[in-house]
Order: C-alpha cells, then sequence, then structure tokens
C-alpha cells in the first residue's frame, strides 16, 4: 500500500505535516480532511534508497527497541489507542529499517491483529520473549507494565552482552595488530636482513635460519596461507552450522578454562533473569521454559533446559530436574526450590540474575586482568624474538671486526 506525505493546517491555523498509507490519493485526501486539517500538499512519499539497498537502512539495536518500548508504554499507560501510539513512534523513527517494521506493525494492527501477533512477523527484531510477554500483557490488560518490564529486561541484558563482547574486544585487537606487524616483518624486513647476512658471507645462527626460512615460506606462499585460512574458518562455520558440531562446539566452551566460566556465568544469568521475566509477567512456567530454551544462546544449556521442562511437565519441581542436568550450580537450584516452596519464584529468579550479573562483572575483571600479562608476553616473545634473531649475526659481525 503506498505511503502519502501530507502538509496543511488544522483549524487554529497552525501547520500540521505527516504520512500515512491508504489505497489511493483520494482516501489519503479524505482520510487527512476527517482530521480537521486542510491541506496544502499530499503526494506519494519517495522510495527510501533502503527499499533498494536493505543494508543502507540500518540494524535495529537493542538501543533502538528499548527506546521504543519505554516511549510505547508511556502513550498506553497515557490513555492513547493502539494505532495512534504507533503512529507516533513510526513517525519519530529515524532507523529507517525499523521505521518499516512499525509501519508493518501499525497496518496489522489496524486490519484486526493483535499486537503480538504483529510483531510475531518480525522475529529479527523482537524475539519470542518479547512476542509472548507481549501476548500476556494484552490477555491480563497490562500492557504498559509489560511493556516497562520489557525494556528493564532488554536494558540488563544488552548491558551483559556489553561486557562480555568488551572483554573479548581488546585481546582480538591486540592479536590482530600483533599477527599484522609480525607478517610486515617477515614479508619485508627480514629480506633485507638476509641479503645482507648473504653478501657479508657469516655463518648464522640456528634461530637466525629458522627465521629466515619462515620469512621465504611467509613471502612465497602468503596467497596460498591466507587462502588456507579463509577455507578453515569456512570450514568451521559449516561445522558449526550443523547439530552435531555446535554440540560439541557449545560443550569445549563450556570446559575452556576461564572463559569456559564467565560462559556458564553468563548463561545462568540469561536464563534466570529471562524466566524471572515472564513468570512475573504471568507466563506459564512451561510456556517461559520454552522460550528460555530457545533463547539460551548455548546447545547443551538449551537441551537441559528441555529435559528439566519435560520433567517439570510430568509433575516433578522445578528445582529438582534442573539440578539432575549437571548444568546450573547447586546453589542456583537451591534458591529455585526455596523460591518455589515459598510461591515467589520470580522474585527468587531476579534476585539470583542480579548476583550473577556481578559475578559476570566479577569474571570479566578477571579475565581482562589474566589476559593482559599472557598478551604482552606473546608480543615480547614473537616480536621480541625476532627482532633477536635478526641482531645476533650482527653482534657477532662486531665482535669480529673488533677483534
Amino acid at each position: 500500500m503506498p505511503v502519502y506525505i501530507w502538509t496543511g493546517t488544522d483549524r487554529a491555523g497552525k501547520k500540521q505535516k505527516g504520512e500515512l498509507e491508504a489505497e489511493n490519493l483520494t482516501l489519503a485526501r479524505q482520510m487527512v480532511t476527517r482530521k480537521g486539517v486542510v491541506i496544502k500538499n499530499i503526494k506519494t512519499k519517495p522510495k527510501d534508497l533502503s527499499e533498494y539497498f536493505p543494508g543502507l537502512g540500518g540494524k535495529v539495536g537493542d538501543k533502538d527497541v528499548v527506546i521504543f518500548v519505554r516511549q510505547f508504554a508511556t502513550m498506553i499507560d497515557a490513555g492513547l489507542p493502539l494505532v495512534q501510539c504507533l503512529e507516533i513512534l513510526q513517525e519519530q523513527q529515524s532507523n529507517l529499517t525499523f521505521k518499516k517494521v512499525i509501519r508493518q506493525i501499525k497496518k496489522d494492527v489496524e486490519e484486526g491483529s493483535t499486537l503480538s501477533d504483529a510483531v510475531k512477523k518480525h522475529p529479527k527484531v523482537f524475539d519470542n520473549l518479547f512476542h509472548n510477554l507481549v501476548a500476556a500483557g494484552e490477555i491480563g490488560g497490562i500492557l504498559d507494565v509489560i511493556l516497562n518490564r520489557l525494556a528493564a529486561y532488554i536494558e540488563k541484558i544488552a548491558k551483559l552482552k556489553k561486557k562480555v563482547k568488551g572483554a573479548m574486544t581488546y585481546p582480538g585487537i591486540v592479536i590482530s595488530i600483533a599477527v599484522l606487524v609480525v607478517a610486515v616483518i617477515l614479508i619485508y624486513v627480514i629480506p633485507v636482513f638476509a641479503q645482507l647476512f648473504k653478501d657479508a658471507g657469516a655463518k648464522l645462527p640456528a634461530m637466525t635460519l629458522l627465521v629466515m626460512n619462515m620469512s621465504d615460506f611467509a613471502k612465497n606462499y602468503f596467497h596460498w596461507v591466507g587462502l588456507g585460512l579463509i577455507l578453515i574458518a569456512v570450514a568451521f562455520r559449516q561445522i558449526k552450522k550443523q547439530p552435531k558440531g555446535r554440540e560439541a562446539f557449545d560443550r569445549l566452551a563450556l570446559r575452556a578454562p576461564v572463559a569456559g566460566m564467565l560462559i556458564r556465568k553468563v548463561a545462568v544469568a540469561r536464563f534466570t533473569r529471562t524466566l524471572g521475566t515472564m513468570l512475573s509477567s504471568g507466563v506459564p512456567i512451561l510456556d517461559g521454559l520454552e522460550v528460555v530454551a530457545a533463547t539460551a544462546g548455548n546447545v547443551v544449556i538449551e537441551k537441559a533446559i528441555r529435559d528439566a521442562r519435560m520433567s517439570i511437565s510430568e509433575g516433578r519441581p522445578v528445582a529438582e530436574p534442573l539440578a539432575e542436568t549437571g548444568v546450573f550450580p547447586s546453589m542456583v537450584t537451591q534458591m529455585i526450590a526455596v523460591g518455589e516452596a515459598t510461591g515467589a519464584l520470580d522474585t527468587m529468579l531476579s534476585k539470583i540474575a542480579d548476583f550473577y550479573d556481578e559475578e559476570v562483572d566479577t569474571a570479566v575483571d578477571a579475565l581482562t586482568s589474566l589476559l593482559e600479562p599472557m598478551l604482552i608476553m606473546f608480543l615480547g616473545i614473537t616480536i621480541g624474538g625476532l627482532l633477536v634473531a635478526m641482531y645476533l649475526p650482527i653482534f657477532q659481525l662486531a665482535d669480529v671486526v673488533a677483534k
């Protein structure tokens, strides 16, 4: 359906502008006139470049969704109709991709769809958790409360992601720079020294010969090495896409020293935060566990949650099957058991999530503190080793000249 942009004046003589969807220009004029606006200009809205080049529209990030949800909740709480809320949010949205998503949701709602069904059509922006909580809010008549909870949840999960990514960014940058520097030294610098040593006819130490051979290999087979690394990366991605390969990789990740502990703590924090948010919003525990499993991010943990869900569906308490999986720490399962016994499981899950958020902070700091000396040692051994290997023959020649 085409989109029309219009300008005009209202009954008070104030300038107004906006955009709307209509089947044709005549209907668009009628819709604007019904608002009490005297139309000055109305025309079909030009297509965005993002419709021809999807990548230009921009990615919808957690921050975009949080702002959208916060504003949506405020408008709903103020008593504005659903369609009007979506229309206002669409008009003020600067992210073109998100703008198109909101426009489609508004259109679906206008045609009689529920808000939860409308957002379900956009899984890249709104996940299963969002859809299920919105559905619970619509049924319970507390959509504004649910949206505020969702915003708080998304903010905390985004903060958790940022901490983990921040811990991985520093070593990644340092290693990348180190590899680039080593490659430049091997391909461009060492051959100059090699020619110098060859002209001098000096006997070279074993360490220098090794580095020169590495330089010859890198210089002659540089393209093949690059191609090999690309093929290995592609093969790794393909293996990871397979169910068995993904499970093996996730299992190794959980068992990895230091990093495995961090991954497990992040998973526990995400599990408890998500399940606690869903239970406090009135979602049944079995439905909540199904959504939590789908958003676990680790196949091993997902399988453990699904196995626990099966046992819980047969009438067992929540804590027992979770403890039997061996994935969740005993403190977590014991606190869940207490929460279940006292009838405050959602509150207890939120407390566990807060505790593990702090644990993730501590683990990230510990990992960063451990990585810094290791990276310094790595740089010293690689770059320092290359320099020492090249300067050893020069020192030997200096001794010969001195004698």
